[in-house]
């Protein structure tokens, strides 16, 4: 057990079988793809690994995946299947499961499978919803923003990934920018990027083609929710919060969706340093800002080292420091930096420093 996060801890393979996803995709019936989601969202999967680095799934933990798969069939959300799976009695034969589950992977949960081209055409509103409190749950229909005096529609997972597969950039800005101002930026995140690019992927595995696909649909992401980053007129606290990616990693979406949380739903000033950050220049810019607190954000396991986090400066008044990402090497983090596990999990993290 991580005394840290309360998760399993990532240990060598010992006695015992163990699968890789393959075997384990196989023996459930549910693709590949959809047990990577389901552990980079709800951190149910793999808690071990071979002698050589890969991560594979115990007996542990295909029981908590067939409890999980059963109670998504018996027609629970996602997310609390997962919660109930991951649950330290729950599961057949009570199999243990860790008290938090993971879900910044991207920054964010939803509690319903990511729609593809096939199934992402019903009503506005049928994706994941927001797990948590700290963002409100919109009042009106989930399909329909006010803009002034006339209402806006909010586009579905499949017409704004059908804009994204036309390479058409103008209707994803404007589908993106109508479900900001409509629902807010977690609702955004969590109901409409991250299903989006799961279909872009599910493309991609499929045709082994798509890219360009992807590219775009980033770039769009970026520069919608770059707008809502930066340093309000008032800012609820005079130190701003820091976030980067890990040295070498370039995955930097997810910081956007975070600050531009912390900047429009709660007066942070926020300063993003973006991909591939030196720890060098992340030290430097904690002693020139003196922050509240610093978010690292770690996609690949290869930019997942948390040892040179313990350079990082110690300040007066300190810095609280927050990793995310499914990079980082599970029960290695140094003392008394924390791990964000979603993307209102995050939040939480980096609004605790206030108080």
């Amino acid at each position: 057990m991580d005394e840290r996060t309360g998760g399993p801890a990532e240990v060598p393979v010992g006695e015992g079988p163990s699968y890789g996803i393959g075997a384990v995709a196989r023996r459930l019936g549910v693709p590949a793809p959809t047990l990577r989601t389901w552990n980079l969202r709800y951190g149910i999967g793999p808690s071990h690994r071979s002698p050589g680095g890969h991560r594979r799934y115990d007996a542990a933990d295909l029981l908590r995946l067939q409890e999980m798969n059963r109670l998504i069939k018996a027609g629970l959300p996602p997310a609390e299947a997962a919660q109930q799976a991951l649950r330290p009695s729950s599961g057949p034969g009570g199999a243990p499961g860790p008290a938090l589950h993971d879900g910044v992977g991207a920054v964010g949960t939803d509690d319903r499978p990511a729609a593809g081209p096939e199934d992402a055409g019903g009503e506005p509103g049928n994706g994941p919803r927001p797990d948590s409190d700290l963002v409100p749950r919109p009042e009106r229909p989930a399909g329909v923003a006010v803009r002034g005096a006339r209402a806006v529609r909010i586009p579905s997972v499949a017409v704004l990934a059908r804009a994204a597969l036309n390479l058409d950039g103008n209707a994803v800005v404007s589908g993106l920018v109508s479900a900001l101002d409509g629902h807010g930026v977690t609702w955004t995140w969590e109901r409409l990027v991250l299903p989006v690019f799961e279909v872009i992927t599910r493309r991609q595995d499929s045709t082994g083609a798509g890219v360009e696909l992807e590219h775009l649909f980033s770039e769009r992401v970026l520069s919608v929710l770059s707008e809502r980053t930066g340093r309000p007129a008032r800012p609820a606290h005079p130190r701003p919060v820091l976030l980067a990616c890990a040295e070498d990693d370039q995955h930097s979406l997810p910081l956007y969706a975070l600050a531009a949380t912390l900047t429009t739903a709660y007066g942070l000033d926020t300063r993003i340093l973006g991909p591939r950050t030196p720890y060098s220049a992340l030290a430097d810019a904690m002693r020139r800002l003196g922050p509240l607190a610093v978010f690292v954000w770690s996609q690949l396991e290869i930019t997942g080292d948390p040892e040179p986090l313990r350079g990082l400066p110690v300040l007066r008044p300190a810095s609280r420091i927050v990793v995310g990402g499914p990079g980082w090497w599970s029960g290695h983090l140094p003392p008394g930096v924390g791990r964000a596990f979603s993307l209102d999990d995050a939040v939480a993290q980096v609004r605790a420093a206030i108080l």
